[in-house]
């Protein structure tokens, strides 16, 4: 009776753990709860006209948690695992010569896993629609990694920090 019921236990838990590893392969990264709080590394606006626009235009803010701020700030070329930074895409609507925030795009995620992350530098990138926690990245390899590797030299990562 007991090597009836271990023999399928132990089926069924070694598929369980082989479908959680194939789930890390994945994107999975976490919608970043609280990243307003962290450091507000730079602000940017992108304007009609400019190449990016049709994808990025808007005003972009972008956050970093304690360990990639301590990166950047020591001008370091790698991040440690951890580093998280975050994208944050609003509208940018223009009237009577000003420029204000509008409703958000896109919320973007970057985050360090050097084991989990294999097949994109390290870093496991995410975005989501508006203010909801709906994924948008079906590819991070095209959609993504494929752009930061213009950065490899500074592990992927297009922002710096300004004294």
């Amino acid at each position: 009776m007991f090597k009836k019921i271990l023999f399928p236990l132990t089926f069924f838990g070694i598929i369980f753990i082989i479908s959680l590893a194939a789930k890390q392969d994945t994107n999975s990264v976490p919608y970043p709860e609280n990243y307003r709080a962290w450091s507000h590394i730079k602000t940017l606006v992108i304007l009609p006209g400019h190449p990016l626009f049709s994808s990025f235009g808007g005003i972009h803010h972008v956050y970093a948690n304690d360990k990639a701020l301590k990166a950047l700030k020591s001008n370091s070329k790698t991040f440690p695992d951890g580093s998280i930074f975050v994208f944050d895409l609003m509208e940018a609507p223009q009237k009577d010569n000003t420029i204000s925030e509008g409703e958000r795009k896109v919320l973007a995620v970057m985050i360090k896993n050097s084991r989990m992350f294999t097949k994109t530098g390290g870093w496991g990138f995410e975005a989501f629609k508006g203010n909801s926690k709906d994924r948008v990245v079906k590819d991070p390899v095209s959609e993504c990694y494929t752009c930061h590797t213009q950065k490899k030299d500074r592990d992927f990562v297009f922002t710096e920090f300004r004294k």
